[in-house]
């Protein structure tokens, strides 16, 4: 496989570079010498061509100074630092229309650079409730149902529960002796220890009604009709929508059995595989982008909310969570997604298409024109990479023009000289 991707990449180079050369010969007006060095049987020819001019040593093949000629010695490449170059000269002035090359100025703009992650959406477990039963007993009634919007407090459900209707009998004979105690009081009849005490055993049982989730109003209203069947009403925590009922009407539950999944949708998470070797850049509080296949061109704006104390030994990931607003509900629990941590943002910033970035022994460069037939190999500083944009740190001007598209075959003109064409006195 590596050497089928060898020879793909050379034999790739020798074609782009060989029309380069052959949009030479048909140059009109190539004759003994063609403007600016070639002869009749130079271009794949290893001869020296140099001279010196006022103390310059030129390369009379391709016109430039012998120690920036790109094609000659594009060794030296390799040793540039961002903005430096050198000369790419092409073997005519039609050779870039031949191959197509095209050229632009810089785009000026703003550009983040990110982490992208692989995410997915989940309910936020802090606005998320199990409505669970209070006590034992039997399903009565059913008030909503999968859906359903609820506001914080209404009842969902009513259960009647005999641990229910014992503390509720409790609470009305304490009630009727604190009563009595009163007036036997207010007659002299008992002493005030009985008094103290019919209250203490009021409060007691009153204590357990409230517990179980009655208001001071319905204990009062329990005292004057003991005889009324009496229901545990059921409430919603918080405003929010059921997403999940386990409650059937003449079901007997347990305490704390499940009977609703409530879910308050405004806010949803993203949980969050963050790759290790981005982990330096990350932390809680950066703003996050999130991107789903169902919604496309659609991005969720949210903020990184927590960053794990641990990487997977398994995936080298650390997990995350960030938080999003979630208004018109699109955003759906399970979903798979595309999280991009927003780590650093440029404005002003030199953005060029990804296409006109080329390399050179693990260099980025970029081809910057001269002239119809010379470009500058220049050295380049890559910034962030995003959305068919490439940012250029350091190396490149704004209003420089380079290629933008099939810079490749300018590389390969350049590179000729490793597959056996150009100068050869290096």
């Amino acid at each position: 496989m590596k050497l089928h991707t060898t020879l793909k990449f050379v034999t790739v180079a020798m074609v782009a570079a060989m029309a380069l050369f052959a949009g030479c010969a048909k140059q009109e007006g190539h004759s003994s010498e063609d403007g600016h060095g070639h002869r009749p049987g130079d271009h794949g020819e290893a001869h020296a061509h140099t001279e010196t001019r006022n103390g310059v040593r030129l390369c009379v093949e391709h016109g430039v100074p012998e120690d920036e000629c790109a094609v000659c010695k594009p060794d030296l490449a390799t040793q540039l630092r961002s903005g430096e170059s050198m000369k790419v000269r092409l073997p005519s002035t039609n050779s870039t229309k031949i191959v197509g090359v095209q050229t632009a100025t810089p785009a000026v703009g703003a550009i983040t650079e990110g982490v992208e992650c692989i995410a997915e959406v989940s309910f936020n477990q802090n606005k998320l409730a199990q409505i669970a039963a209070p006590v034992s007993g039997v399903v009565q009634t059913v008030a909503v149902d999968l859906g359903t919007k609820v506001e914080e407090g209404q009842t969902v459900a009513k259960l009647w529960s005999a641990a229910i209707a014992e503390a509720v009998a409790k609470a009305v004979l304490s009630h009727q002796t604190l009563d009595r105690e009163r007036k036997l009081r207010a007659e002299r009849v008992t002493s005030e220890k009985d008094l103290q005490e019919a209250e203490a055993a009021h409060r007691t049982a009153c204590q357990q009604l409230r517990t179980l989730g009655f208001t001071e109003a319905q204990v009062e209203e329990l005292s004057v009709r003991p005889q009324e069947q009496v229901l545990m009403e059921v409430r919603a925590p918080f405003a929010g929508e059921i997403v999940e009922r386990m409650a059937v009407r003449g079901a007997l539950v347990e305490t704390g059995k499940p009977l609703f999944t409530l879910v308050d949708h405004s806010t949803v998470w993203a949980m969050l595989q963050v790759p290790e070797a981005t982990l330096a850049r990350v932390h809680v509080g950066q703003a996050v982008e999130l991107r789903v296949d169902s919604l496309p061109g659609k991005v969720f704006l949210g903020k990184l909310t927590w960053l794990g104390p641990a990487v997977d030994e398994r995936t080298r990931m650390a997990r995350a969570r960030a938080e999003f607003a979630n208004p018109d509900r699109l955003l759906k629990d399970k979903m798979f997604a595309t999280a991009r941590i927003l780590t650093r943002q440029a404005e002003g910033a030199v953005l060029v298409p990804p296409s006109a970035i080329q390399h050179v022994g693990g260099k980025p460069f970029v081809f910057v024109k001269l002239g119809e037939d010379l470009f500058d190999a220049r050295a380049v500083t890559l910034g962030a990479r995003f959305d068919g944009r490439q940012e250029i740190l350091t190396g490149l001007q704004p209003r420089e023009e380079v290629a933008v598209n099939h810079a490749f075959a300018i590389k390969s003109a350049m590179l000729m000289s490793r597959l056996g064409a150009g100068c050869a006195d290096d």
